[in-house]
């Protein structure tokens, strides 16, 4: 098995503007929760952990600040998903499906804090109701390549959009 990346947290300062962001300056900043892991050896899948409580009724969204970034080696990236039995029970989604951290993205201006966008789309009006530190999402590793006639030398210089998107 190749060992290509590390998690690490973002700083305190980072995490509570992000979580402010989130939730509103009246719940207080919770402690950065747990570094994502594996559950089992023969998971691909490293788990994140919510840093509080969350509660998505059907067609509500949340921007969870996860607390942490991750660096990565050149030629690989990591893949979010939502945990699968939470897709299955609640249809709990990613609003862009799935989410894609790249190698450069660890020297953000926003220190690569891994932002997962959730939105409850049951069919069936059930609500999520989580406790803090239960996994909500999993990130897997994936290799990748480029094109032969590939010749990009940008610099990756902020978060969510920084490379050209909308």
């Amino acid at each position: 098995m190749k060992r290509i990346a590390e998690f690490n947290t973002v700083s305190p300062a980072r995490f509570a503007a992000d979580f402010a962001d989130s939730f509103g300056t009246e719940i207080a900043v919770p402690a950065l929760p747990a570094l994502p892991r594996r559950a089992t050896s023969g998971s691909a899948g490293y788990d994140f952990y919510l840093p509080c409580p969350l509660t998505l009724a059907p067609g509500q969204s949340v921007k969870i600040p996860t607390g942490m970034r991750v660096r990565i080696d050149e030629g690989w990236v990591l893949k979010i998903y939502p945990r699968s039995g939470l897709g299955f029970k609640f249809r709990l989604q990613l609003n862009n499906t799935v989410g894609i951290i790249d190698s450069d993205y660890y020297y953000s201006d926003n220190e690569g804090h891994i932002l997962i966008k959730l939105t409850n789309d049951s069919r069936e009006n059930k609500t999520v109701e989580l406790p803090a530190g239960a996994a909500f999402a999993q990130g897997v590793f994936v290799e990748y390549g480029i094109t032969v006639d590939d010749c990009v030398d940008t610099v990756r210089n902020g978060g969510l959009g920084s490379t050209g998107g909308v």
